[in-house]
Order: structure tokens, then C-alpha cells, then sequence
């Protein structure tokens, strides 16, 4: 294998730029980064150290906390702070790190070949070799669930408009949809916004109803969501908004619901949306028929893809049990890093040595991942409710600031990618 080791990875987000980062510490000989701690006393194993050059491809030009959408889309103070451009990272400022703006069209895993679209009017189409890629580009969500600009700059100006529709809605805003998304946005509106008349509409009898989690879980999240002061109206589903005239003649929206319920609001919100996965540049053989990338638990691509031991997925296109969440996917990245580096050993050493870095079958000895139960921490105003089977379900102010903090997790996952580099947010 040539040298520096070649490593493409298409997303910068929770998913991608832990895979880059902890690969980085790997072949530097460093303890990962998003790796279990060391024992007290335990002494570090020695790391192989390899010449490494990490391209990652993202569409934006910069780090978007996504967990955060619902505080950015709400204050425009925390919207400068959840989009940082990678050029300001600098956690990323390294010889060995390259991020390029663009968009990944295709992968030849058989060639090892990709092609991607740099950003820009007059931009042609790139081909770039690599050893190892990852896919990390997530999934497509729709505004509002997230941004759609690309750009910090314009990301400012959709985000600021959006904000300042809300808090002028004289009939409030309608937030159609109980999953999450719904739950937090309603919640974060209303706690910026203690003025606005905030409705969070769900077609079912539980909130959370798309999620496998006990009712315990469902109700608290509603009665939370009542505590934060939003109003609730459940088994109401959507059926039309019209344009409306109120009393003293000025526009706004109607909204009917299927069981003849209606009412007056300046804005209507979707968190329904359904979420697809942005796998498009990838070969039909690897994807279920939804598009999400059937992954081994190494985090390979399936066995009988094309040089499958150098290609890996990780975060929320990679099919997988457990709910979508970012922690999940900076583990997985921390694993295909792990994985990769590993594979980089086997392709350096000699006959011998790879003999002791493999099990009795001959197969690396590679990070496996388990199966993830559904699990899940939900931010409501200023109280957050949180569930896993060994824990089971806990809730209050102090669970906000051990899952959130003050910034819906920006600085706990700032700080655990380790992004400023030696200063924690």
C-alpha cells in the first residue's frame, strides 16, 4: 500500500469528523480521542504511527450542530454559535486534514475511485483515489427541521427571518408533529419566547409514537411539555392551512384538522417530515431499499461488496437498531477509525506480524458493534427527560444540564471531538 494512507470520508458532521479525528490520533500514536479512557495507572498502548491524508467532503462550509436546530431556529443569539465554519475549527487545522465544500457524486469501490462537485458557479466535477472511505453524509431533512443553506453567511439570513416570523406571529405558531424534532422545537420557542402562543399538534394519542419507548417515557415528555407552557392539542392531525383575514383584517392562517378542529396562527411549522438518507452516490448493492447502507458490525460495507474491508459507513445512513442520535454516530466514528487503523497494520506488516494481529480465522481483530436499544435525551424548556434500559427513565433541571448543558449539547460534543483543540467551549 503507497504512503501516507489516503482516507476519504463525504460528511463533517457528528459521524464524519470523529472518524477523521480518531484516525488522526490513531496514526499519530495517540490515544483516541472519543476512546474509552484509560484505567488509573494503566499504562497506553503503543499505536502504530502511519503518514495519514483525511479528506473530508462535506456540503456546507462549515460544523452545524444539528441537535441544536431548535435553539438556533429560535435565538438568534445561539444561531451565530451552532454553525462555525472549518476554516475557524481548530481542532481541523492540520497539514494532514483537508476539508473541501462539495458534494460526493460516486464511489467505484471496486476502482477505489470517487468523483465529487466542489461548491461553486464554475466548479467541474473532481476524481480523487483514496485507500479507506467512509460514508458519513447523513441524512436530508427538510427546513425547518433543519437550515437548507450551505453557507454560514445565508445560514444567518434563513435562520434570522424564520426567528423574527415567529416572535411577531400575533396567533402564534403551530408545530405539527410530536416526535423529537416537534417536542424540542415547541419547547426551546416557547422558553426563548416567553410571550408567543406556542401549539404543538400530534395526530396520535402519545407523543414520541413512531419511537419504541415505555408510556412512561411518552407521558412525562408531555407533561414537561405542559409545565414549559406549550399547548398540546393530541389526535389532531393536519388537513390544510388557508389564508384568512382575522377580525381586524389582517392575513393570516387557518389551520383544519381531519376531525373538523381549526384555529387561527401566524406560522405552521412540519416536524413530520420524513428524513432520507443521502446515499445516492453509492452502489445500489450496498443499500436496502430504503437507501440506508447495510453495514457489518465492523461498520464495513456488506461482504460481498467490492474491497468491503476498506469501506465503512457510520452515523445516521448506516442501517442499524437504536434511534438515530449523535452520540451513536460519534461512537461509530471512533469504531470505523479504530477499524481502519487496524486494517492499515495488517497492510504494513509482515506474514508474521499480521499472524498476532488476527484471530484464529484469520480475521482482523476489528471493533464490533452491538445492538443499540432504543434510548434517547429530550431537551423541554428548562427540564430534560432521559431513557436507557439499564437506567431507565429520568427527568428534571439536572438531567438538562448533565445531557445539554445550557446549549442543547454544543459544548459537549465540541469538547468530546475535541474541535478547539486543547481549549474546551
Amino acid at each position: 500500500m503507497p504512503q501516507p494512507f489516503r482516507v476519504l470520508i463525504a460528511g463533517g458532521s457528528y459521524g464524519g469528523l470523529s472518524a477523521a479525528l480518531n484516525l488522526y490520533d490513531l496514526c499519530r500514536g495517540l490515544p483516541p480521542r472519543c476512546g474509552p479512557a484509560p484505567a488509573e495507572g494503566e499504562d497506553l498502548p503503543e499505536t502504530p504511527q502511519f503518514a495519514v491524508d483525511i479528506t473530508v467532503v462535506d456540503e456546507r462550509d462549515g460544523f452545524y450542530h444539528l441537535i441544536g436546530s431548535p435553539l438556533a431556529l429560535a435565538s438568534e443569539a445561539f444561531t451565530e454559535k451552532c454553525w462555525v465554519k472549518y476554516d475557524d475549527i481548530p481542532g481541523l487545522q492540520s497539514p494532514n486534514i483537508h476539508v473541501v465544500q462539495g458534494s460526493v457524486k460516486s464511489v467505484d469501490p471496486a476502482r477505489k475511485v470517487a468523483t465529487y462537485l466542489p461548491h461553486g458557479s464554475t466548479a467541474e466535477p473532481q476524481e480523487v483515489r483514496y485507500d479507506y472511505f467512509v460514508a458519513a453524509s447523513g441524512l436530508r431533512r427538510a427546513w425547518p427541521v433543519v437550515p437548507q443553506s450551505l453557507r454560514r453567511k445565508q445560514y444567518l439570513f434563513e435562520a434570522g427571518d424564520h426567528i423574527r416570523a415567529a416572535t411577531a406571529a400575533r396567533h402564534g405558531v403551530v408545530i405539527v408533529g410530536g416526535g423529537a424534532v416537534g417536542i424540542e422545537m415547541a419547547a426551546e420557542l416557547k422558553l426563548v419566547h416567553p410571550h408567543l402562543n406556542v401549539t404543538l399538534v400530534h395526530s396520535r394519542d402519545k407523543l414520541l409514537s413512531s419511537e419504541a419507548l415505555p408510556d412512561e417515557v411518552k407521558d412525562r415528555s408531555l407533561e414537561l411539555l405542559r409545565e414549559a407552557g406549550v399547548d398540546v392539542l393530541m389526535s389532531h392531525r393536519l388537513d390544510r392551512t388557508e389564508e384568512v383575514k382575522d377580525d381586524s383584517g389582517n392575513s393570516c392562517l387557518r389551520v383544519h384538522f381531519t376531525n373538523g378542529h381549526s384555529m387561527l396562527a401566524d406560522q405552521v411549522s412540519l416536524a413530520v417530515s420524513r428524513s432520507v438518507p443521502t446515499t445516492t452516490y453509492l452502489p445500489n448493492d450496498v443499500l436496502d431499499e430504503q437507501g440506508y447502507v447495510k453495514v457489518q458490525a465492523s461498520l464495513a460495507f456488506p461482504e460481498q461488496s467490492p474491497n468491503s474491508a476498506f469501506h465503512f459507513a457510520v452515523g445516521d445512513l448506516a442501517k442499524w437498531s437504536g434511534i438515530k442520535r449523535c452520540g451513536a454516530a460519534m461512537h461509530m466514528g471512533y469504531y470505523a477509525a479504530h477499524n481502519i487503523h487496524r486494517h492499515m497494520q495488517l497492510q504494513t506488516q509482515t506474514e508474521g506480524q499480521a499472524a498476532q494481529a488476527t484471530d484464529k480465522g484469520g480475521i482482523p481483530k476489528l471493533l464490533e458493534l452491538d445492538e443499540i436499544p432504543p434510548m434517547i435525551g429530550l431537551a423541554v424548556g428548562k427540564k430534560a427527560v432521559a431513557y436507557w434500559p439499564e437506567g431507565g427513565m429520568m427527568s428534571g433541571e439536572d438531567v438538562m444540564k448533565t445531557f445539554f448543558g445550557d446549549d442543547l449539547g454544543f459544548a459537549i460534543c465540541w469538547n468530546h471531538l475535541r474541535l478547539g483543540g486543547d481549549k474546551v467551549q
